[in-house]
């Protein structure tokens, strides 16, 4: 198959979107498929140069764009005529309202390409401008609904959405829940883990690793550690990932408390895999949530989880088996459970294997393995 990705951001951004497509786009390649991403030539920080190029056997197409909403979304229209000036088998567009999704549905539609879309859950109005909110009301009531009615089928990455998809789509049978995933390397033991040592910590650990935006709750994190250095002295706090916003208030609610460490972002997948290994506890402190990739790699890497219960989350998460769900901005209920895990190693213990165990269900070769028979499904007539 010749197989076109349509999405937001692609490498060198850092984001869950990006990594869900390059994901499903590596093992795609592996399997024998030609795989090109359709992309914004801007990587959240920057515009990138080089518009053409190929990583990792993949074809990469980056769109100038000419308009940017914040730092979230992007304009490029020259990507209808690169679809319509290509033959694709399949035209796999990735997240619902965007402009490109829109220019994706009709260029299927003009071509007579079979069109998919994974929503990627973004459900809600929370802490979304008074623009962005015109804005969405515009593209999810009008535009949207009509370019899902040149969509084959709908990608849910969690039950959740289906209510809120149905709003928009004309049949309950176009939609389907595919999950995200996370990698085999997650599940691999890291020999001699010196993160810990790095940083000189010898406490205890409790992680949140995520971008700093405000949906994600990372200040929550910090009033959290706040809370429980005041009556514990045998625990540090490290909060990291990469800067959407939030990142000078992070560090000026850090203060001078030496046991809360804001690291910079990293992309080395080894570093990131031993800051998860080296945690005695996850934290997910967020207001708004899809499916988030850091769950599931949490899991993996034996964390026991303290986490809001939104969207998604409570449909791959339960409690008390993969850990604790407490509501957002309830601080001491997050002090309550952490402080819980810290204490009862046994606990941690029963929660890390459940947690490993359950996660395997999220591999991305088997996530990947559902996309692709998918594919086939809607070749063959299935639609």
């Amino acid at each position: 198959m010749k197989i076109a990705h349509v999405c937001p951001f692609y490498t060198p951004a850092i984001g869950g979107v990006k990594q869900v497509v390059e994901e499903l786009a590596k093992r795609q390649l592996a399997a024998g498929n030609e795989v090109h991403i359709f992309t914004s030539d801007w990587d959240k920080e920057r515009r990138v140069k080089k518009k053409e190029e190929i990583i990792d056997g993949i074809y990469v197409h980056r769109c100038k764009h000419i308009f940017r909403i914040a730092n979230f979304a992007t304009i490029w229209p020259s990507v209808f005529l690169r679809l319509l000036n290509e033959d694709f088998d399949i035209i796999h567009s990735h997240v619902f309202g965007h402009v490109h999704f829109v220019l994706a549905a009709f260029a299927s539609k003009i071509k007579g390409i079979p069109h998919i879309h994974t929503t990627h859950c973004p459900w809600t109005d929370a802490f979304r401008s008074l623009p962005g909110k015109l804005g969405i009301l515009i593209s999810y009531n009008i535009i949207s609904r009509i370019a899902l009615k040149f969509t084959d089928k709908i990608i849910a990455i969690t039950p959740w959405e289906i209510n809120f998809i149905k709003k928009y789509s004309s049949t309950k049978d176009q939609i389907v829940v595919i999950p995200n995933g996370m990698g085999e390397i997650f599940f691999i033991k890291i020999k001699n883990n010196d993160f810990k040592k790095k940083l000189n910590i010898k406490n205890k650990l409790v992680l949140f690793f995520g971008r700093l935006n405000i949906t994600k709750g990372p200040e929550k994190f910090v009033e959290i550690a706040h809370s429980i250095l005041k009556e514990r002295k045998d625990v540090t706090f490290v909060i990291r990932g990469p800067d959407e916003g939030m990142r000078e208030i992070v560090r000026k609610k850090i203060g001078n408390e030496k046991r809360i460490i804001l690291l910079p972002e990293t992309r080395d997948r080894k570093e990131i895999i031993k800051m998860y290994q080296a945690a005695d506890v996850f934290v997910l402190p967020s207001y708004r949530e899809g499916l988030p990739l850091t769950l599931f790699e949490a899991m993996a890497s034996g964390n026991p989880i303290v986490a809001s219960p939104v969207n998604g989350v409570p449909y791959e998460m339960k409690q008390p088996e993969n850990g604790f769900l407490v509501k957002y901005g309830d601080n001491q209920g997050f002090k309550k459970r952490v402080i819980e895990l810290l204490d009862n190693k046994k606990l941690r213990d029963r929660i890390s294997k459940d947690n490993i165990k359950r996660s395997k269900a999220y591999r991305w070769d088997i996530i990947s393995k559902k996309t692709i028979e998918l594919y086939k499904d809607i070749l063959k007539g299935n639609r």
